[in-house]
């Protein structure tokens, strides 16, 4: 007996090793933000510092859309299939765009994609690559979208627009967009951007490359020691960041099933979150430019016929939108002295999508309609 079990541990303990020794098979579709520094390389270099194996492809032509990625060699290689992961990453304004456009010309062609994924690599996972507001915003479609005009409004349209995509078609996210934030508010010292003030530097690909790793593996940041020639210390601060914008609250950002039975807290900017509440949603949001930390607030929440939404301290010219999981708008009220009561009636039981539009970000989270 003891020989049989002893010979059955061997052969377990074989096979681990075996499926440990798997590469995790990596597509990465997008265009010169993904190009910039080769980050598919960074990211296997920085996997097989912590131990983990990666191989990868990558089709990312300059400004190249999604649109375009669903008739060039990006489908082909999806179609082959045995991808583990195939990140997607957009061209990097559009999807901070108004919602009109960006309904027609960019959400349609993301659903085709994961699609796609899903159906010629069962078993593997889509994942979008969130990006990351310009240094100064976007200033030159700021005159007919003003939000664009600063650098946190455009990032916070590019994290709303990200994230809808993930919750809608099912795929994970990789929150680049929300290190680069983290850090600019923490460590101001570090300079993500290249000189043109939109692609990443070499610690701004650092940066997407670790929280890559850390969303295909599932596992810390602080496992990697790989250092592409930067700074040890800020590579220190760097992977400290992931660790907290992405590892603490991985569950978050990974492929998620719809569930309708509860309520969400989306992490913010500095992933301050409050899960005390089961009748309100709570999102902090620390400003880059000062220490305020600024909530907002549904209650209730599961609601039926009316939710206030609060936003705390009050922001000036605001207005709270429901939006259902499509994108599309539905109701849209002016908050007055930072609250208001956002109507229900009528609507069908569901989750839909609260967003608080102010001159300089976005806020949103997740409502259920009772």
């Amino acid at each position: 007996m003891k020989t049989k079990i002893l010979f059955l541990a061997v052969a377990l303990l074989a096979l681990s090793a075996s499926l440990q020794a798997q590469p995790k098979k990596v597509l990465f579709i997008g265009n010169s933000y993904t190009e910039v520094n080769n980050l598919p390389l960074l990211v296997q270099q920085v996997s097989e510092s912590a131990g983990d194996r990666l191989e990868y492809q990558s089709n990312t032509p300059g400004g190249c859309r999604f649109l375009q990625h669903c008739t060039n060699q990006s489908m082909d290689l999806i179609t082959q299939g045995g991808w583990d992961v195939v990140v997607l990453q957009e061209q990097s304004q559009l999807p901070s765009f108004p919602q009109s456009q960006v309904e027609v010309e960019c959400f349609p062609y993301a659903q085709r994609l994961v699609d796609s994924i899903y159906a010629h690599n069962p078993d593997g996972e889509a994942m979008f690559y969130m990006t990351w507001g310009r240094k100064n915003g976007d200033r030159d479609n700021a005159q007919s979208f003003p939000v664009l005009g600063t650098y946190e409004g455009m990032d916070s349209m590019l994290y709303e627009r990200y994230l809808y995509m993930a919750r809608t078609f099912d795929a994970s996210l990789c929150p680049v967009g929300r290190v680069w934030r983290y850090l600019r508010t923490t460590s101001p010292e570090i300079e993500l951007y290249n000189s043109d003030g939109s692609h990443p530097s070499l610690m701004g690909s650092y940066a997407a490359a670790c929280a890559f790793y850390t969303l295909i593996f599932h596992n810390s940041p602080r496992n990697i020691s790989f250092n592409p020639g930067i700074d040890d210390h800020f590579a220190d601060i760097i992977r400290e960041a992931v660790q907290t914008v992405v590892f603490d609250t991985l569950s978050f950002w990974l492929r998620q099933t719809a569930d309708t039975t509860h309520t969400d807290t989306i992490p913010s900017d500095t992933t301050h979150v409050d899960t005390s509440h089961t009748d309100t949603t709570v999102v902090g949001i620390r400003s880059l430019s000062s220490s305020s930390l600024f909530t907002l607030r549904l209650s209730p929440n599961p609601a039926s016929r009316q939710v206030l939404v609060t936003v705390s301290p009050a922001l000036s010219d605001c207005r709270a939108i429901l939006s259902d999981l499509k994108g599309r708008q539905l109701r849209s009220v002016a908050l007055t002295h930072g609250s208001a009561l956002l109507p229900l009636h009528n609507l069908p039981a569901g989750v839909y999508i609260v967003s608080v539009l102010s001159p300089q970000a976005v806020y949103s989270s997740r409502i259920v309609v009772q």
